[in-house]
């Protein structure tokens, strides 16, 4: 009925539609047994909440578990177009590629997105040697070779894995160098690395880009022209720290683009000793924080020493803390 008391004609489309309105209360008009988009307390699932979760008590999560549950939100929020993250340090040895892989890793297992991290390392980059190989051994000059006829193929073409290695634990694939060749028979230009960023960005969401260590090459400086977060990797050895610094404020004094990504920039310290000192992590945290959006810090991990990098062998609280920092890195790129 409509609200004159006059009765709907049922009949047209209109009416149906009307007495539906009619039918149905207004929103908040009654409870609902729905929880809000935004509603956290909910059953735990880990430690020994999770356990009596599992048993039939009302448990809510601790904590710890609710601030993991939004990082994990924040880390799977889709994006909207390709994005380029790039992780520099113009000091070798500064942790650039794990940080890159761990990146990788945190995105891949938790986003829908497909992710890529690309060794942009000229000089014998060490990013396939820290991941599993498909395969087949192709690197980023097989896929430069190949990029005229990848224009015309139709974007989720798996030729692409022809190309990538696939990380099958932590769902990311590889653009890899090889590390066999002289930098001089795997030179990329900035024409070349434009060809190549538009290839990997029509297959892959995220493209993450393990830099080099020369930030007056032609791919290092074409990587920042086309980079949408920049992230900082850096160890508590002071000369890892310094080159951190002196690069974002060299960025902030080109202005423009440059500045904008250095003053949204997420630095990630990683302790390097497995008795590190803490006042020097917090000193060298607290440096980069007067430069930087954001500083997270992560402890030392024997897993990430040498060998292939995988996210389950890392101890609970240095996964924590790579999620943590890669919530950081999303939650500025997302901004």
């Amino acid at each position: 009925m409509s609200n004159d008391g006059a009765s709907e004609d049922l009949t047209t489309p209109e009416g149906r539609r009307q007495a539906f309105r009619e039918m149905n209360p207004a929103a908040g008009a009654r409870d609902t047994f729905l929880r809000p988009e935004d509603e956290t307390t909910f059953r735990a699932e880990r430690g020994f909440r999770g356990f009596l979760a599992r048993l039939g008590f009302n448990m809510e999560p601790s904590a710890e578990e609710v601030e993991e549950r939004q990082w994990r939100r924040l880390v799977g929020t889709r994006l909207n177009e390709p994005k380029t993250i790039s992780v520099v340090n113009g000091k070798g040895g500064a942790n650039k590629t794990p940080t890159a892989v761990l990146l990788s890793a945190v995105f891949g297992r938790n986003s829908g997105d497909p992710v890529l991290v690309w060794d942009n390392n000229g000089t014998r980059g060490t990013l396939g040697w820290r991941t599993v190989q498909g395969p087949h051994a192709a690197h980023s000059m097989d896929l430069l070779a190949a990029a005229p006829r990848l224009k015309e193929v139709k974007v989720g073409d798996p030729v692409i894995h022809n190309y990538t290695h696939y990380q099958p634990e932590d769902c990311y694939s590889v653009l890899r160098t090889d590390p066999t060749l002289l930098a001089s028979e795997q030179f990329i230009n900035a024409e070349n690395f434009d060809e190549l960023h538009g290839i990997v960005s029509r297959f892959f969401a995220l493209t993450i880009v393990d830099s080099g260590n020369d930030e007056s090459a032609e791919r290092w400086m074409r990587m920042i022209d086309h980079t949408d977060q920049l992230v900082i990797a850096s160890t508590t050895v002071e000369e890892h720290a310094e080159a951190g610094a002196l690069l974002l404020e060299a960025l902030a004094k080109r202005g423009g683009h440059y500045a904008e990504l250095a003053k949204n920039s997420v630095v990630i310290v990683s302790q390097h000793q497995p008795h590190g000192n803490r006042e020097q992590l917090d000193r060298i945290a607290h440096g980069f924080s007067r430069l930087a959006r954001s500083v997270v810090t992560v402890p030392y991990d024997a897993a990430l020493v040498k060998g292939q990098i995988r996210f389950e062998q890392l101890r609970p609280a240095t996964r924590r803390a790579w999620l943590h920092a890669t919530a950081a890195v999303a939650g500025a790129l997302h901004d």
